[in-house]
């Protein structure tokens, strides 16, 4: 099987090549060659191009078709509307990485399937997506273009820590200073490792029963936020000082944060994962947080250089933390 990977050096798409790779697939990467977060693995194949530039991504494509085409970085409807132009006659699967923060927030019932209704009236990039997903939808209904979308939850690897602020939230409670939750910490949340994510979206690849289908790939484990806190200060070796916030208070300090929550994370998202299973039986996530966190947390400190404090988020959270106290003094 020949797969195009449009992007390739996330977080997840690169554990995606990864397996991918080691099970024989060919793998192609179509970008710009600039990343250095998630080094290209050995084996892919390079077609430096950029997906934003119609002229400039067809002179990379040449004439080549592809078995699969996995689309990482569409986020607008007219990128995808210029992969449909692009693709279209030249591979038997298009993937699309939608986000399940396109389910509907607050979630009328849980678990969330993907008959779940797709609303997000708190979050732009969220209805951004959804958007895609229509002009695809609209696109195989007309024409049988052939799209697979796939919905990520919260989907992490070795450096992207699980709270807004990352390792500046992990130096405060090393600290001992106080870290904001948001809301009573109790709501319910799904972190899938990459590589676990990677077993079931590699059997996607080429599945001809995914064609026309949409699917989410997330763990089975489920946290509250208080949970997922203190599973990481005890990797760190910190007890951390937990104070619930409003999110609609961290909302108003912070809009770009106040969105990520309001719009998806405040919300408690648990998913049942059995359509994914139906096509890939052997799916299962087998990498539990608590192992996840101990991997991050060695990870940054096996290389101090990756501990970077950012000077401004601290400065929100601190202002986030006086608002609260001026409001609620004796809390």
């Amino acid at each position: 099987m020949n797969v195009l990977f449009v992007g390739g050096t996330g977080i997840i798409s690169s554990a995606c090549a990864r397996l991918a790779l080691s099970r024989g697939i060919g793998v192609s990467f179509l970008c710009r060659g600039k990343s250095t977060r998630h080094p290209i693995p050995s084996g892919v194949d390079v077609l430096l191009g950029d997906i934003r530039d119609a002229r400039s991504a067809r002179s990379a494509l040449g004439n080549r078709a592809f078995d699969a085409v996995v689309q990482w970085v569409g986020f607008l409807p007219h990128h995808v509307q210029l992969d449909i132009e692009l693709f279209r006659g030249r591979t038997g699967q298009y993937v699309f990485i939608s986000s399940a923060a396109a389910y509907q927030k607050p979630p009328a019932s849980l678990p969330v399937t993907e008959s779940t209704v797709l609303h997000n009236p708190f979050w732009q990039y969220a209805r951004d997506k959804i958007d895609c997903e229509e002009k695809l939808r609209a696109a195989y209904r007309g024409e049988g273009f052939p799209v697979t979308i796939v919905r990520p939850s919260h989907t992490y690897d070795v450096g992207l820590l699980p709270m807004h602020g990352g390792w500046t939230v992990v130096d405060r409670m090393r600290r001992g200073l106080p870290v904001v939750v948001h809301g009573d910490g109790t709501s319910l949340w799904t972190l899938t490792h990459c590589d676990d994510f990677a077993r079931g979206f590699v059997g996607l690849l080429g599945h001809p029963s995914a064609v026309g289908e949409a699917f989410h790939i997330t763990s089975d484990e489920t946290l509250t936020w208080n949970q997922i806190h203190e599973i990481l200060g005890r990797a760190a070796g910190a007890s951390p000082r937990l104070v619930h916030v409003p999110s609609e208070l961290i909302a108003a300090c912070d809009p770009h944060w106040g969105a990520s929550l309001l719009g998806d994370k405040a919300h408690s998202m648990v998913f049942d994962n059995g359509k994914i299973r139906r096509l890939v039986p052997d799916y299962r996530a087998t990498i539990p947080y608590a192992r996840g966190a101990e991997r991050q947390a060695a990870w940054y400190d096996e290389d101090p250089r990756r501990q970077v404090v950012d000077g401004e988020t601290n400065a929100v959270i601190d202002r986030i933390l006086e608002r609260y106290e001026r409001a609620w003094p004796d809390l």
